[in-house]
């Protein structure tokens, strides 16, 4: 079954992401097929050379209030290690040195290194999303993306994104609405 094509993204095919599994990294085929939210997320297909959001956004003419970034960050306090999620709309940038520091309560923030992040999510650089990350990482999202009618996100892979309301981000699994998270 194809979903029609969404309004706002018309250069976009858009498909049920849970009957796609092939189109998305496995944890999030795996974490679609659990969430009760996954219903309303779509995957379209891409140019995995478009991935980036500045050149998906030219290419497929979507605004960049409408994209989300996912970067992952890492800090320790007394040997014990904090990772979080930050899912920020495009337009801006995670507030890492003050806010999420704070939010994890270590002396230094710093985004967790790429091997690492690739290894530990099991999703592929430049496609790292919040759907489907490790148990037990904090998943902070931009309250800004909530009021999107639909968000553009990783999927894992490069090759495809995924689409969903804005208000979904709150639905994921550990998800924190943090007012200002992106500046």
């Amino acid at each position: 079954m194809t979903l029609p094509p969404l309004p706002s993204f018309p250069a976009l095919a858009s498909l049920p992401a849970v009957e796609h599994p092939d189109l998305v990294a496995p944890p999030v085929a795996a974490a679609l097929a659990g969430w009760a939210g996954a219903g309303e997320v779509a995957v379209v297909g891409i140019d995995p050379d478009l991935a980036d959001t500045a050149a998906m956004s030219e290419a497929y003419d979507i605004p960049m209030t409408a994209s989300g970034n996912c970067v992952v960050v890492a800090g320790s306090r007394a040997g014990d290690e904090r990772i979080a999620a930050c899912v920020v709309r495009a337009d801006t940038r995670a507030d890492v040195n003050t806010l999420v520091r704070r939010m994890l309560d270590v002396r230094k923030a710093s985004f967790l290194p790429v091997e690492r992040a690739v290894a530990e999510t099991g999703m592929e650089y430049g496609g790292i999303t919040p759907v489907g990350l490790p148990a037990g990482w904090r998943v902070m999202v931009h309250d800004a993306l909530l009021d999107e009618p639909v968000v553009v996100l990783g999927s894992g892979v490069r090759r495809s994104k995924l689409l969903l309301p804005g208000r979904l981000l709150a639905d994921l699994p550990g998800a924190e609405v943090v007012p200002d998270l992106g500046r």
